[in-house]
């Protein structure tokens, strides 16, 4: 028996598929390849055996993305800094999280350079939050506040600095 609605191509169904992705929040290129790539799976049904969309289709849904500006590594990596760095984490982690998203070195080293934070007022801010104020002077609690901040990305030399200007 034949079905009185006609199926939808597979392109038009990716492209669906990627503007609900992008409709959520921006991703980088590799990101949306990957979620456009992955089998669609749903609770209580068999696993398909063979992904439904073509490599070609993925392609030419990446460029359509490109071409209406719905995707770009670039913004989406100055806008990544800037929301990484209001929940407090410094530079190294931020950099480290742009590779794992496919952020080239390059595009990810120029949004670090035209972001516009502060990366040791920040430390000190975040330090600040975490142990109070005036920040500890014993070694000990010294250490753990520098072992925080290297947890949360920010560098040797910022935190370093938190305490030469230990009187501002």
């Amino acid at each position: 028996m034949p079905e009185s609605t006609p199926r939808r191509s597979a392109y038009s169904r990716l492209l669906d598929k990627a503007t609900r992705i992008l409709a959520m929040r921006d991703h980088s290129e590799q990101e949306l390849r990957r979620k456009l790539s992955a089998q669609p799976t749903f609770p209580g049904k068999p696993k398909p055996e063979e992904n439904p969309f073509t490599p070609e289709d993925i392609e030419k849904v990446i460029a359509w993305c490109y071409e209406h500006r719905w995707l770009d590594d670039e913004q989406f990596a100055s806008r990544f800094i800037a929301s990484r760095g209001r929940k407090g984490y410094g530079p190294q982690r931020i950099r480290q999280e742009l590779q794992s998203k496919g952020i080239a070195r390059a595009t990810g080293e120029a949004a670090m350079l035209n972001c516009e934070i502060d990366w040791q007022a920040m430390a000190r801010e975040i330090a600040e939050r975490k142990f109070g104020e005036p920040l500890p002077t014993e070694w000990k609690e010294r250490a753990k506040v520098q072992r925080f901040l290297l947890y949360r990305g920010f560098f040797m030399e910022d935190i370093q600095d938190i305490y030469r200007n230990f009187a501002d």
